[in-house]
């Protein structure tokens, strides 16, 4: 892995440009083409260990504070957004709000639409259950395989390969036209639906994705080429105070 400046970057196949932030910072080529992947804060939810799904809760205390945090971030890199995207629930709108109003300058003319098909994955009988109550439960080895796993789904609930369908659709009609023609994307969305995406932003087969994680209040910045080929990628996780936990 390479680190910079608190960011980290996978190995890919392709060619990773390692520049300095400074740098990047500088190119006007880097303030186009660019897709933001924004984790919502810490929920309520997160904070009991509930499993969320589409529990409409709302941010806990730290995750507003991790929401203040990335539009610091944001703040930092100068991006013009030409368009945002958050899920129907509320948690994701939250952060977003937290986040334009920390950027303000660069998020006064956005439009921030919420869309269902971004919403986190249907939990179905786990939704709003205590994580160790439903291993007590159901067993460790079911629950990881609902809750990890790409094509079993939880009774009532969604599979992460079902999640990535419609994600994927979304994706396709109204976020990749945009990204291709230069402009810039935010979304804020949930844990599911991002590593459903990232999952084909990155090429990542159904054995591997079980091993992705992403944490409240996580940033995924990629900038692609015209053809919508990745050409650099950074991964940045809140500086939390040491008494606060990371959600994942």
């Amino acid at each position: 892995m390479y680190e910079l400046a608190g960011f980290r970057s996978r190995k890919y196949k392709y060619k990773i440009h390692v520049r300095s932030l400074s740098l990047m910072k500088q190119q006007e080529a880097f303030q186009k083409h660019l897709l933001v992947l924004v984790r919502h804060g810490q929920s309520t939810y997160n904070l009991d260990n509930r499993f969320t799904g589409w529990a409409d809760c709302d941010l806990s205390e730290q995750g507003k504070k991790e929401a203040e945090i990335i539009g610091q971030e944001l703040k930092d890199y100068h991006i013009h957004f030409d368009q945002a995207y958050c899920s129907a629930l509320k948690r994701t709108s939250q952060t977003f709000y937290i986040i334009a109003d920390t950027v303000k300058d660069g998020f006064a003319q956005i439009q921030m639409n919420q869309e269902i098909a971004l919403n986190e994955r249907n939990y179905g009988v786990l939704q709003g259950e205590n994580k160790e109550e439903a291993i007590k439960k159901y067993g460790l080895k079911q629950v990881e395989t609902w809750r990890r796993g790409y094509a079993v789904a939880p009774p009532g609930g969604e599979s992460l390969k079902q999640t990535k369908e419609r994600v994927l659709q979304f994706y396709h009609q109204n976020i990749e036209p945009l990204v291709k023609l230069g402009k810039n994307v935010l979304i804020t969305a949930h844990g599911n639906t991002l590593r459903a995406l990232i999952m084909y932003l990155e090429n990542i087969n159904p054995s591997d994705i079980r091993k992705l994680e992403i944490a409240t209040g996580q940033i995924n910045l990629y900038q692609f080429d015209g053809n919508m080929k990745i050409l650099h990628h950074e991964i940045k996780r809140p500086l939390l105070p040491t008494d606060l936990k990371i959600n994942y």
